[in-house]
């Protein structure tokens, strides 16, 4: 197995008495080696949470989170987290933000260049090696996201939000790379996201997920024909159905919210 991630019975709890808050409630679900899944839900559902308990920044208040069979406890290598607010170090340049995880590993200087230099490549930042943050666009400062994280070649992506904050041009370039990315590297990516029409475009499976406390309500696989081009596909009759399966399932939450 290669970054299997199983989920069972999951709880999440914030706080104490009065102050209890469930975030998510008996939560089973498996992610394959391999598999790009999508996460959606209503605000609040517990999206963000889970991805932070599947990197282990949080600890579980019940069930158990395990990669490849082996239960998390804490923070790993084998799994990176990309965020929709890029969280780069603003006096590094894009070399030095994408070296700063193989630094603190203690890997040699040499390694660490040469490894940085190809996800620099794989992102498409050839060239930009030298400028800071402030230098670059949203677009760009993602890529450097995104690289950063592959560079310690995590076995497992977890991206939350990572294109919520751009314009719609430059979400669906950065979703096509993330696409060849994937298909290059083989990893499994946990991907959340609100956009439904986001969610069916890039994964092979999108769980939809309960209004609060959050659970597992539906899964939707995933069977596009991606051989053509990106107008090809989000035209075609089979996007249109998965697309409005999971809008449903999704709308469903969203007006129980409204109505309660």
């Amino acid at each position: 197995m290669d970054g299997r991630v199983t989920i069972s019975e999951l709880e999440k709890v914030y706080g104490e008495g009065p102050e209890r808050t469930k975030a998510i409630d008996d939560l089973s679900f498996d992610v394959e080696g391999g598999e790009f899944v999508s996460v959606v839900g209503p605000s609040g559902c517990g999206k963000s949470t889970l991805l932070y308990l599947i990197a282990g920044f949080l600890d579980t208040t019940s069930g158990t989170i395990a990669v490849d069979g082996e239960p998390i406890s804490g923070p790993g290598t084998d799994r990176g987290v990309v965020f929709q607010d890029y969280a780069l170090f603003p006096w590094r340049t894009v070399f030095e933000n994408v070296t700063y995880g193989l630094e603190e590993s203690g890997v040699p200087k040499e390694e660490r260049q040469t490894t940085a230099q190809k996800y620099i490549d794989l992102v498409d930042l050839d060239g930009f090696e030298d400028k800071y943050p402030k230098e670059l666009s949203g677009g760009m400062k993602q890529r450097v996201g995104i690289a950063r994280t592959l560079a310690y070649e995590p076995k497992i992506l977890l991206m939350d939000e990572p294109f919520g904050a751009l314009d719609q041009p430059l979400r669906e370039a950065l979703q096509d790379q993330l696409i060849d990315i994937w298909d290059d590297l083989g990893k499994t990516i946990v991907f959340i996201t609100h956009d439904v029409e986001e969610a069916v475009y890039l994964s092979e499976r999108v769980l939809i997920m309960t209004r609060h406390p959050g659970t597992k309500k539906t899964v939707t696989e995933i069977d596009l024909d991606r051989s053509g081009s990106r107008e090809d596909i989000v035209t075609s009759d089979a996007f249109a159905q998965y697309k409005n399966a999971v809008w449903k399932s999704l709308h469903e939450e969203t007006q129980t919210e409204v109505t309660l």
